[in-house]
């Protein structure tokens, strides 16, 4: 580049830097409107980098270091690509149809949202007045909910991945995700998050309120049994049961786990949309359940095996965090210990009923998150305190006397796990009589890598 080339571009870079400075300093006033709380707003700005990064690098390390080596960047690709694929979803239709007005008797939201009207910033009619459109009760910006909501959207997909890993069509995977999420997650998410959905306990007139903070129901059990019928639908990997198929890097899936531990912060205590006493008990009741379901799977594995694993310590941490999901805001920390160490001892006795039963859920998927999230959506039932639910003065659980919660936490799992299973099964069907479920044999034996992708994980030279 020549000397005056050099001078033009750093004009050009100089004049652009002035004139953003002076639209920060003359515009701050018309884009950041006096209900702004800035604490709550860069909290819930940094609970959805946490949760993103769950997904990626998260759950793909963790679920890339369980499957063969030939299938390594085919988990990868899938964690990634929903990244891009869910958020375009989410922000043309998925936001509005789970936090819509109801529409259908409320089983789904309407248009309110769609492609993000309402959400973003706009001009009135005078042409000069911004009108940012705000949660007033949390004085966050709609856009700050709405890409934190998009996170999940995200992540769970991609957590059924795990049951039909390396042997899916990446084309019915990307349909799946597409379908799944519209059909069966969005209206989930509408009877749980939405103001008027018929579980939500803020609503008044919701017929079964229950508990479910950050995504019992909405994520883990949703996802969980839809893995279930996807493992069954599928069918088994070719030589299961007759060929050793060990994980081929647990470096990976440890690496995996501590993200998501991490992440599980912006999770779990991120949905209280604000830097408040209900998020800080949320963040230690997340971190104690993951605690104890780390040491509960290790200690079961070692008195049923002989042996504590890595691979059972990672998955006991996951197990306590599913479980915590829907409670993290209705229990107290010492109870997270308590649903930690059931999750821990429990879904290591789930995934070891799959040899018995003789489905493959090739990474557990159903094990740990259906039945984690169920375990948990109940046990909030069960532990749920006036001293933890904001507002309340009455009894919330079955040890405050309050037994009815416990049957709406019931409901709350059938609903969820009914709709999981019939949308899946009928979107399952539909893509396997366009595209096909899975792939050739041939396919399968080359690994997902080669197959789909036309790429290698590991090229040694």
């Amino acid at each position: 580049m020549n000397r005056a080339a050099k001078i033009a571009v750093l004009a050009l870079l100089a004049s652009l830097s002035l004139a953003t400075a002076a639209w920060a300093e003359g515009g701050d006033d018309r884009l950041a409107p006096a209900k702004l709380d800035r604490g709550n707003t860069a909290w819930m700005l940094t609970s959805s980098a946490l949760v993103l990064m769950m997904t990626a690098p998260g759950l793909a390390l963790f679920y890339c270091g369980l499957v063969r080596k030939k299938n390594v960047l085919g988990v990868m690709m899938q964690c990634v690509f929903l990244m891009g694929l869910m958020s375009l979803i989410w922000a043309f239709w998925g936001y509005s149809l789970a936090f819509g007005s109801d529409v259908l008797g409320g089983v789904i939201g309407g248009g309110d949202f769609l492609m993000l009207k309402g959400v973003l910033p706009s001009l009135a009619t005078d042409g000069k007045t911004v009108t940012v459109p705000m949660m007033d009760a949390y004085g966050i910006p709609r856009s700050v909910h709405m890409v934190y909501q998009m996170m999940f959207f995200i992540i769970t997909p991609g957590l059924i991945c795990g049951a039909f890993a390396e042997r899916m069509k990446f084309s019915a995977m990307v349909l799946l995700s597409v379908l799944w999420g519209t059909f069966v997650y969005c209206p989930i998410a509408h009877w749980v998050w939405s103001d008027t959905g018929w579980l939500n306990p803020a609503n008044t007139a919701a017929k079964f309120p229950a508990f479910d903070f950050a995504g019992g129901t909405v994520v883990h059990i949703s996802s969980g049994i839809s893995a279930l019928v996807c493992a069954l639908l599928i069918g088994k990997r070719l030589g299961y049961g007759q060929e050793p198929m060990p994980p081929h890097n647990l470096t990976y899936t440890c690496i995996g786990a501590a993200l998501l531990w991490v992440g599980w912060f912006g999770f779990n205590a991120g949905s209280a949309l604000e830097a408040n006493v209900l998020a800080a008990n949320a963040f230690v009741a997340t971190h104690m359940a993951a605690a104890a379901g780390t040491v509960s799977w290790a200690l079961a594995e070692w008195w049923h095996r002989g042996k504590p694993s890595i691979l059972g310590a990672c998955s006991g941490a996951v197990a306590g965090l599913v479980c915590i999901t829907p409670a993290a805001g209705a229990v107290t920390p010492l109870a997270g210990i308590v649903l930690g160490l059931l999750a821990g001892f429990v879904c290591y006795q789930a995934c070891l009923l799959k040899s018995k039963l003789g489905y493959d859920d090739a990474l557990d998927a159903f094990g740990v998150h259906g039945v984690g999230g169920t375990l948990g959506a109940i046990l909030t039932g069960v532990f749920a305190t006036q001293l933890v639910v904001p507002g309340s003065s009455t009894a919330q659980g079955l040890l405050e006397g309050n037994a009815q919660q416990v049957v709406n936490q019931v409901v709350g799992v059938l609903a969820s796990g009914l709709l999981g299973v019939i949308g899946t099964f009928i979107i399952l069907k539909v893509i396997d009589s366009v595209v096909g479920l899975r792939v050739t044999q041939e396919e399968e034996l080359m690994g997902l890598d080669v197959s789909q992708h036309g790429e290698e994980g590991y090229i040694f030279v």
